[in-house]
C-alpha cells in the first residue's frame, strides 16, 4: 500500500469514527437534558462584563426564571451566559451550561450545577431547542443571532410548535426589527406580516416571565400515543416535526 493509499484509508476511517463521536454527544445530551423539566434557554453576548447593566439584568432574570419554576439553560460561557447561570444558581435552581470546545479558550463559568461539553455546535443547538419551552435573547453577537433566527425558522415553518421567543433590550433589538420590517417585509416581501408576531421585544423582565407563562406549548404526546398522530405531526429524534415530503415541481 502506497503512502497515498494509507492516507486515504486513515482519512476514511477517521470520518467513520466521527459519526460515533457525534452519536455519543447526542446520547449524553439526551440523557442529561431529559431530566431538567420545564426550562428556558437564555442567549446573549459572551463579552458582556459583570459591571454592565445587561449582565445585572440577565442575573436578575435567571433568578426570576427559577422563582417561576423553570430551569435555566445557557451556553455555559462568560458574559450574559454567566449572568443567567449565576442568577439561577444562587436562587437555588437548576442552572445548566452547554459548554462548547473552541479553538480559543473559553472557560466554563462557575455557576452551573448541570454541565455538558460539546465539540459540535449542531449537536449543542439541538439541546438548546429540544429541551426549552421558551427562548430569551439578551444583546449579543453572531451566536445570539444564530439562535434567534434558527428559532424563527423552526417556528415559521412549523417544524416545532410555537413557543415564546422574547428579546430583552429595546435599544439593542429595535433597529434590527425595523430593518426586518422595512426591508424583508415591505421592500422585498421575503417574510409575511404575521412572522413579526413570532417574537416579543421588551425591557420588562417581569413581562418576559408573564409571556413565557402565558404562551406555553401544549404537552408533547407520549410515545404510546404518538403513533396515533398524522405522520407529519410525529416527532423526529431532535424534537422537530417530521413534516411532509417536498412536492416535486411539474
Amino acid at each position: 500500500m502506497s503512502d497515498g493509499d494509507k492516507l486515504s484509508y486513515y482519512t476514511a476511517a477517521e470520518e467513520t469514527w466521527r459519526i460515533f463521536r457525534i452519536i455519543a454527544e447526542f446520547v449524553e445530551g439526551f440523557e442529561t437534558m431529559s431530566r431538567l423539566g420545564p426550562a428556558v434557554s437564555v442567549f446573549g453576548s459572551a463579552r458582556t462584563p459583570p459591571d454592565d447593566p445587561d449582565y445585572k439584568r440577565a442575573e436578575q432574570f435567571g433568578a426570576k426564571l427559577v422563582e417561576a419554576g423553570y430551569a435555566v439553560i445557557t451556553g455555559g460561557g462568560p458574559g450574559i451566559m454567566e449572568a443567567a447561570n449565576k442568577g439561577a444558581f444562587e436562587a437555588g435552581g437548576t442552572s445548566t451550561g452547554l459548554n462548547i470546545t473552541l479553538p480559543f479558550e473559553q472557560a466554563a463559568n462557575a455557576y452551573q450545577n448541570v454541565k455538558l461539553e460539546f465539540n459540535y455546535f449542531f449537536v449543542r443547538k439541538v439541546m438548546f431547542v429540544k429541551y426549552a419551552c421558551a427562548i430569551v435573547c439578551f444583546p449579543g453577537g453572531f451566536g445570539t443571532m444564530d439562535e434567534f433566527f434558527e428559532s424563527m425558522t423552526l417556528i415559521q415553518t412549523e417544524k416545532i410548535e410555537r413557543y415564546p421567543v422574547v428579546l430583552i433590550g429595546t435599544a439593542f433589538w429595535s433597529p434590527m426589527i425595523d430593518w426586518v420590517r422595512e426591508t424583508m417585509l415591505e421592500k422585498y416581501e421575503t417574510i409575511s406580516a404575521e412572522d413579526l408576531d413570532l417574537f416579543v421585544v421588551t425591557d420588562d423582565l417581569d413581562r418576559a416571565i408573564e409571556i413565557i407563562n402565558e404562551r406555553q406549548p401544549s404537552a408533547l404526546p407520549s410515545l404510546d400515543d404518538e403513533w396515533r398522530l398524522p405522520p407529519q405531526e410525529r416527532l423526529t429524534a431532535e424534537g422537530t416535526r417530521i413534516g411532509r415530503p417536498p412536492v416535486p415541481r411539474r
